[in-house]
């Protein structure tokens, strides 16, 4: 049996032109599109009034039995999320972004946004993939009770005055 599962996404990402003063345009995920074939360089799909829209790259979306809490969490948003890693691009490419990791786990995205060198971006997650994901999900979880951690009782002939074992004890109650 399998402790993984992969699928493939298309990730469709906009320039958008803005009135800023300071910036003239942004960047944002826009779709993934389930099953997209590979693309080698960004294929142009939409273009409007100040705005274009790219296939930028073809991401696998990896599933891990591991990780269904976070998938659980997922499914239960209204709508689940497809969350997209977008890096600053390379300085000789035509982009100032690329797509980087494709996720279907909060927690995970939750690390590259604490990390504050990434952009992570969301888009509704497709029918397809959730129906994938939810399958996933039915087949690998398992409820963990929660489980309260039990403390020791304070004794206070373990501790010195400043908050530091005493000398010839070792915390716990063992004696050294």
């Amino acid at each position: 049996m399998s402790k993984s599962d992969s699928m493939v996404v298309g990730i469709v990402v906009e320039r958008r032109k803005l009135d800023n003063p300071w910036v003239d345009h942004s960047w944002h995920v826009v779709a993934v599109i389930p099953g997209a074939p590979v693309v080698d360089e960004w294929v142009e799909l939409r273009r409007g009034e100040g705005w274009v829209q790219f296939h930028a790259r073809t991401l696998p979306i990896a599933l891990f039995r591991g990780e269904t809490e976070g998938y659980k969490y997922n499914l239960s948003l209204d709508p689940p999320r497809i969350y997209v890693v977008l890096r600053e691009a390379d300085e000789a490419d035509d982009h100032e972004v690329e797509p980087f990791l494709a996720t279907v786990c909060p927690y995970e995205a939750q690390d590259y946004m604490d990390s504050g060198d990434e952009i992570v971006e969301t888009s509704a997650m497709p029918e397809p993939v959730m129906a994938w994901l939810a399958a996933f999900v039915e087949r690998h979880h398992v409820d963990r009770p929660f489980v309260k951690r039990k403390r020791k009782p304070y004794d206070p002939r373990e501790w010195g005055a400043d908050g530091t074992p005493r000398a010839g004890r070792r915390r716990g109650g063992g004696h050294g």
